[in-house]
């Protein structure tokens, strides 16, 4: 099935290319594609942390527009583990942005088919990532931290994923350059990067190593 061309989605009622239900349909049966909530150059620099990925964890899936750039990017066998508890924590997203599992789950297997047998192995986990990371067991190379934009809920990400990446692996905070210049983002999220990653006493062992528009990739150095 075709995606609607843009012009037409533009003509569409703000109340109703907003409607969480209407959009699970389209975006399910592939009529519209995922709401893109990334940059071209917040896209740039996460394709970038991810490639060569054996392993990698997006917290926050949403419509899944991130996610279908990863199976594109991420290599045959690589695994792609998606953390989203869709709806159970509903402060997480702005009023009427609410994604639905079954739909963002067919916006992902589309991309998936399209690779074909180079595509990535996908393990959905529809729960809060602090939860996932409590019976979390294996290293990952790349965590990227989108879910939770809160401070408390970023640092809570963070805390709860950092001890499996191991030297020379990545975290991708998104919405973390509010107040860089040319930047942008969410208060939460900046905070945590200024604090872990700018301050005069940053988190040991790591180090800032790629940033644009919204995005912040730190790396593990010891």
């Amino acid at each position: 099935m075709s995606v609607l061309p843009a012009s037409l989605r533009r003509l569409t009622p703000t109340r109703l290319r907003d409607d969480v239900r209407l959009r699970a349909l389209a975006v399910g049966s592939g009529l519209i594609p995922p709401r893109a909530m990334h940059s071209e150059e917040d896209a740039r620099v996460l394709l970038e942390a991810a490639k060569g990925a054996k392993r990698m964890v997006e917290i926050g899936v949403y419509e899944g527009s991130s996610a279908l750039a990863l199976c594109r990017t991420l290599g045959p066998g690589a695994e792609l583990h998606l953390v989203d508890p869709f709806g159970a924590h509903p402060d997480a997203l702005p009023s009427g942005w609410g994604a639905t599992e079954w739909a963002t789950r067919r916006a992902v297997a589309r991309a998936l088919r399209g690779r074909g047998p180079d595509a990535p192995k996908v393990h959905w986990h529809v729960a809060l990532s602090h939860e996932v990371a409590a019976r979390w067991e294996s290293d990952v190379d790349v965590v990227f931290i989108d879910g939770d934009h809160s401070e408390a809920g970023c640092e809570l990400d963070w805390s709860s994923w950092r001890p499996f990446v191991p030297v020379g692996g990545r975290i991708v905070f998104h919405d973390a350059r509010a107040d860089q210049p040319g930047g942008r983002g969410l208060p939460g999220p900046t905070a945590v990067v200024n604090r872990r990653f700018r301050s005069a006493d940053p988190a040991p062992g790591w180090e800032i190593a790629a940033e644009a528009d919204r995005t912040v990739v730190v790396r593990r150095m010891a």
